[in-house]
């Protein structure tokens, strides 16, 4: 289970690398134009995927299915607003934040399912 929670927490944070990278104007996606508010909002992401995988490790059952419907949230905004968009899809921060964010939902979804507390 240690290994699951650690795992996750690397997940949350290479998120949260992509998120920054993606705010400073390191990597782009070609075919969006950033506006300063939206920066603001994606810098906002990055904090709270740290700050989430950090929690992991609270080893608490209600902060893992919170994390879980809230990345849950984060992916279908992303998935509604661009599913017409190939372009944003599969650019570098598409997939460099999708794919981490929906490893961690199956691993968040594994450590809520396996929970056992400890007495």
């Amino acid at each position: 289970m240690k290994g699951i929670m650690i795992g996750c927490v690397v997940l949350a944070f290479i998120a949260a690398v992509f998120y920054l990278l993606l705010a400073a104007g390191i990597i782009t996606v070609p075919t969006l134009e950033s506006k300063e508010w939206q920066r603001t909002l994606i810098y906002v992401a990055a904090g709270c995927y740290m700050l989430g995988g950090l929690l992991i490790l609270a080893k608490k059952r209600w902060l893992w299915i919170v994390g879980l419907l809230m990345n849950t949230l984060v992916m279908a905004f992303f998935f509604i607003m661009y599913r017409n968009i190939p372009a944003v899809m599969l650019s570098l921060p598409g997939l460099g934040t999708k794919i981490p964010q929906i490893i961690l939902e199956v691993g968040l979804i594994y450590l809520i399912a396996t929970y056992k507390r400890e007495k």
